[in-house]
């Protein structure tokens, strides 16, 4: 970054100066911790919203759509989806054993992505038409469940940031000196 800097100064450019000056502040490792709450509350609400709408409109109507698509033990794979999706969801809301539920919560994402998504393509948005002023879509492609896949990994390889439990049971465990 110092040198892009250096570069750009000598190039006489201060509006790219100021933008690296401000792209090097955000690269401060104070401020990158931050960076684990916003994933962790947007995947966290997205998994407990989707295994709401699951559950709220009845385990049996989404165990029959595991049954059309072939998944076996179309029942009991619907309650453990629902479960998954609302207490790894909750989990990962709380920075509470993430590394531990976001294995699960990626074979969702895999099974998902494989057995639903992947034949529509790659984007979640397939405008269809505009009726009455409002937007008619298709079926999304497996772009979301890559995002989530992508945030997931972010919060396992990176941590859980501050304001996690997982934060709090490290320090409770660590030996003071």
């Amino acid at each position: 970054m110092n040198q892009l800097t250096q570069s750009l100064e000598r190039e006489g450019s201060s509006r790219f100066v100021f933008l690296s000056r401000g792209l090097t502040f955000l690269a401060r490792p104070s401020i990158t911790v931050w960076a684990a709450i916003p994933l962790r509350l947007i995947v966290g609400y997205g998994f407990m919203e989707h295994g709401f709408a699951k559950l709220s409109k009845g385990p049996e109507v989404f165990a029959s759509i595991l049954h059309a698509i072939g998944v076996p033990a179309p029942h009991l794979m619907a309650w453990i989806t629902i479960l998954t999706e609302l207490v790894g969801g909750l989990a990962v809301l709380l920075g509470a054993f993430v590394p531990l539920v976001s294995l699960p919560m990626a074979g969702l994402l895999f099974v998902a992505m494989l057995s639903v998504h992947l034949p529509y393509g790659f984007s979640s948005i397939k405008l269809l038409s505009v009726t009455s002023g409002r937007a008619q879509f298709g079926p999304p492609g497996y772009e979301l469940d890559l995002l989530y896949l992508a945030c997931l990994a972010g919060l396992v390889f990176g941590g859980s940031g501050p304001l996690a439990i997982d934060r709090y049971l490290r320090k409770k465990r660590k030996p003071r000196s």
